[in-house]
């Protein structure tokens, strides 16, 4: 990783001034009306004074189940989460929302972005559980962009011919624990590695007009 330096503005010229944050879900079944956001993780990008993405911070919460929320068991096995296990220390969709979404906003602002955009592996579920999310929370002033998006298993596609997420970050050279994937931390934190590397070689091939 990077060693640690200040915000830079410069980011917010690479994506048309939106922010990207790299969000990965744990749910309790696949329909984001229905069933239970169960973590949320997110992780914030910076740029460096080369131009080069990296991974800044990551924030993540554990999720109550909503009130009458479907928990489908098959779920449940896959991402080996207990909904209700007190040592989850779980909050409120609205509280664990605003916890995410408070330094994502702090930096926007100090970024000089409009808004954050989503990055996620196959974001189209994520993007539809958040929303969800969100709309159920009540909260006003969501940091993300309403419907845009970058969908890291479309970028590898392109870049390694591999649209799984272990596949395309072997051809990354990024390691890939199998046993801990599927927790939202790790593979936020992973899909943002793979996303950096892949918009940094891209950059270094094809600069950007300016």
């Amino acid at each position: 990783m990077t060693k640690e330096l200040p915000p830079n503005p410069a980011i917010a010229k690479r994506f048309r001034s939106f922010l990207p944050v790299v969000v990965d879900l744990e749910t309790a079944g696949l329909n984001a009306e229905t069933d239970a956001l169960l973590q949320i993780a997110a992780v914030i990008l910076r740029m460096d004074e080369n131009g080069k993405l990296y991974r800044h911070e990551t924030h993540s919460v554990h999720i109550e189940p909503f009130p009458g929320a479907n928990l489908d068991e098959k779920s449940l096995e896959f991402n080996k989460i207990d909904p209700y296990h007190p040592l989850r220390m779980a909050v409120n969709e609205q509280s664990g929302l605003g916890k995410v979404f408070k330094p994502i906003r702090q930096e926007i602002k100090d970024t000089n972005c409009t808004r954050a955009i989503i990055v996620a592996h196959n974001i189209f579920f994520d993007m539809q559980f958040l929303t969800a999310a969100v709309k159920r929370a009540g909260i006003k002033r969501n940091p993300f962009h309403p419907f845009s998006g970058f969908d890291t298993a479309t970028l590898a596609g392109l870049a390694y011919g591999q649209t799984v997420l272990a596949k395309a970050l072997h051809c990354a050279g990024i390691e890939f624990n199998q046993r801990d994937a599927h927790s939202a931390i790790y593979d936020a934190e992973v899909t943002a590695d793979l996303f950096c590397n892949i918009v940094n070689k891209w950059d270094s091939q094809f600069p950007l007009p300016k």
